[in-house]
This record gives structure tokens, C-alpha cells and sequence, in this order.
């Protein structure tokens, strides 16, 4: 009993530890997304190369672990790749670069904490989450949603008083002032309004996933089916709009370590954790990670931009991680949903047998249930099958 209790809990951490590793690659891309945007690279471009490096990385991969997923590729698989790739790939990453030069980094980084709640409210109105307020977990889970996305625009909109906690002295930006001068200069109200639809498609994209997963569970697979779908989508944008070939070359430079480590690392392994994450927990669990983003690039660019840590990013921090167990929490309190997919650890082994019970009974010849013909039939849980 100790050890299937302590199997259980390591299982349960899992998907914990797998969203906490996504958020710290996606962390790292953003720093060096500040690298490639000094070093004045098109960020359509950077996209495109990005999923073609992550369809290069993933589909070998995809055709060595699951080679029997493509007997189960229909015409329901594509069609829901082709939707992911749009609005979790192409769609969103064109919409966020977009964003980014016509307001700022840190504002766009912000607008995408409201992620978790659009997630929220489009899992509710799909029944994929269940919206119980008057019960402790689901106001537990709505608190905790609004304090994360509280947290995280206080952690980039309030800065306070300058914290001397370390000095590093470390800035490996080489300040490009010709792109510093076109990011001042852009339009705030177009770029906040793209940053908003970005987060839109992002939250959709988790919903279109979590359907995915339910019809083609092979997780490597599903990946590379998405990256090769925004690769797709993305050149074809990034063709259209950007037709000075010079943009689309590049060498051994912050160039080709922003295409390689954003797609291998962040399109490639970081989504193939993150749809297992999904199967496991739900599109929910996962968006609530999101705000974790920000606390480790506040972190990482104090230490290697020789940006200060401010008041506001102590108190932002504090109501994230508080709004994140808060979901978490409340997720943990929520009963097994009916059809939920059972986990690896528990799938093997376990089986509910549900008998049906009732205070009359009603024979019938040749049967083995026994059910009550005019009262409502009880259920009731019997005990595990081994």
C-alpha cells in the first residue's frame, strides 16, 4: 500500500515538474527572442525556421517511438493539426512578434498571462472544465486564475522601489539602436489589441489539443503533425510580407542559435511535455503554469541583461505562485471526471466494478443483473477487480 501510495504521488508530480520545465524553456527562448531582436532579425522569419527546425527534429523522432500512430492518421487528425499549427504555431507566435515591435517586449510577455483565464472560460463553455462556484474547488480555482493574471500584471506594469539583491553588472545585449528607436515608435493600441488576439488563439489552441490527444494519443506524433502545419503557415506568411532575401540568411551567429533553440528545444521537446501535460491534467492545468514565465525571465534578465529587480516584481511574484497552488489546490479537491483517461501508473492495474443495487428485485431469464423494475436502480462501488 506504502508503495503504490508513493508511485501514485511521483505520478501526480510529474506533470507538475514537466509544466515547471516547459515554463523554464519558453523562459529561455524569450531571452534570446531579446538577443535576436537586437541583432535585428524579422521575427516571422525566426517563426517559420523555428517549426521547420522543430519538424526536422520531430518527425524522425515521431516515425522511431510511435510508428504504429500512422495506421490511426484520418481525416479528423489532420484537420485538428492543421487548427493547432493556425492557433497555437503560426497564428499566435506571427501575432505575438507582431505585438512585441509595435509595443514592447515586456508588454507583450504580459499580455500573455491572460491566457489562463480565456483557457478558463473556453473550457467551461466546452464542459472540457467543470465551473462550480459554489463549491470550494471551483472558487478556489476562479480566485486563483484571477490572482495569477493579477500577479502577473503587477509583476510587469508596477515596478516600485529598485531591490539590491545581487549585482551582476552582465548585459549581453549589444543595444541595436536602430531597433530600440522602431519599438518605441509603435503603435500601442494596434499592438495591445494583436497581443489580446494572440492570447485568444493560444487559449484556443489548448481546447483544439486537449480534442486532439482524446482521438490520436501519441504525443510525439501529434507534435510533429502541428509543427509541420505551422512550418506551412508560417513561411507562407513570412514569404508575403518579407521579400528581402538577405533577412532569410544567416550563419553562426545569435541567428542560428535563436532558430535552432526555439525549435528544437521549445517547439520540438517543450510541446511534446506540454501535450502529454494536457492528457494528463487538462488544457486548464496547463495555461495556469503560464504566469511561472515571468518570474523566471525577471530572474534571468537581472542576471544577464543587468536589469534591476523592483518591488513590484516581489509582490507580482508572491500572488502568481500564491494564484497558482490556489488552482492547483482546487483541481486537487475536484472527484475524477466520468471518461477521464486514467493514469499510466493506474491503467494497468485497477478496475472499478459498478454493481447495481436496489431494495426490489426484478429477475429476468437467463440474466445475472438484478435490478428493481419500478424504483430507480442505486449504484454503488464495488471493490477493485485484479
Amino acid at each position: 500500500m506504502g508503495g503504490a501510495a508513493q508511485e501514485n504521488g511521483t505520478g501526480g508530480l510529474k506533470p507538475v515538474l514537466g509544466m515547471i520545465l516547459v515554463q523554464t524553456g519558453f523562459a529561455g527562448m524569450n531571452i534570446i527572442y531579446k538577443l535576436a531582436i537586437d541583432d535585428g532579425m524579422d521575427l516571422r522569419i525566426l517563426t517559420a525556421y523555428r517549426y521547420a527546425f522543430a519538424t526536422v527534429f520531430l518527425v524522425p523522432l515521431a516515425f522511431l517511438l510511435e510508428r504504429k500512430s500512422l495506421k490511426e492518421i484520418t481525416w479528423k487528425v489532420v484537420m485538428l493539426s492543421f487548427l493547432c499549427g493556425l492557433f497555437g504555431g503560426a497564428l499566435a507566435q506571427n501575432l505575438y512578434v507582431v505585438s512585441l515591435k509595435l509595443t514592447s517586449a515586456i508588454f507583450a510577455s504580459a499580455m500573455t498571462n491572460l491566457i489562463p483565464a480565456m483557457t478558463f472560460i473556453l473550457a467551461a463553455l466546452f464542459r472540457l472544465e467543470t465551473l462550480t462556484i459554489r463549491t470550494l474547488s471551483g472558487q478556489a480555482k476562479i480566485l486563483g486564475t484571477l490572482l495569477g493574471v493579477g500577479g502577473a500584471m503587477i509583476l510587469t506594469f508596477y515596478k516600485g522601489i529598485p531591490l539590491g539583491i545581487w549585482k551582476t553588472h552582465v548585459n549581453i545585449l549589444k543595444h541595436n539602436n536602430t531597433v530600440h528607436q522602431q519599438l518605441k515608435e509603435g503603435n500601442q493600441v494596434i499592438g495591445s489589441l494583436l497581443a489580446v488576439c494572440c492570447c485568444m488563439c493560444y487559449a484556443t489552441y489548448l481546447i483544439i489539443q486537449a480534442k486532439l490527444i482524446e482521438t490520436f494519443p501519441y504525443h510525439t506524433s501529434s507534435t510533429a503533425m502541428l509543427c509541420a502545419m505551422a512550418t506551412i503557415q508560417s513561411f507562407a506568411f513570412a514569404l508575403i510580407l518579407q521579400r528581402d532575401w538577405t533577412q532569410w540568411r544567416f550563419g553562426w551567429d545569435i541567428r542560428l542559435l535563436s532558430v535552432s533553440y526555439s525549435g528544437i528545444v521549445c517547439s520540438g521537446l517543450m510541446f511534446t511535455v506540454m501535450a502529454w501535460c494536457i492528457k494528463k491534467k487538462g488544457p486548464l492545468f496547463a495555461s495556469v503554469f503560464n504566469p511561472l514565465m515571468l518570474i523566471i525571465v525577471a530572474i534571468l534578465s537581472s542576471l544577464l541583461l543587468d536589469e534591476k529587480l523592483h518591488l513590484g516584481s516581489v509582490l507580482g511574484t508572491f500572488l502568481i505562485v500564491l494564484g497558482l497552488y490556489m488552482v492547483l489546490w482546487g483541481k486537487g479537491r475536484e472527484p475524477a471526471k466520468v471518461g477521464e483517461m486514467p493514469s499510466e501508473e493506474q491503467e494497468d492495474d485497477y478496475q472499478i466494478n459498478v454493481i447495481i443495487d436496489s431494495s426490489h428485485e426484478c429477475r429476468r431469464d437467463g440474466g445475472t443483473a438484478i435490478v428493481d423494475c419500478e424504483q430507480e436502480p442505486k449504484l454503488r462501488v464495488g471493490p477493485p477487480i485484479i
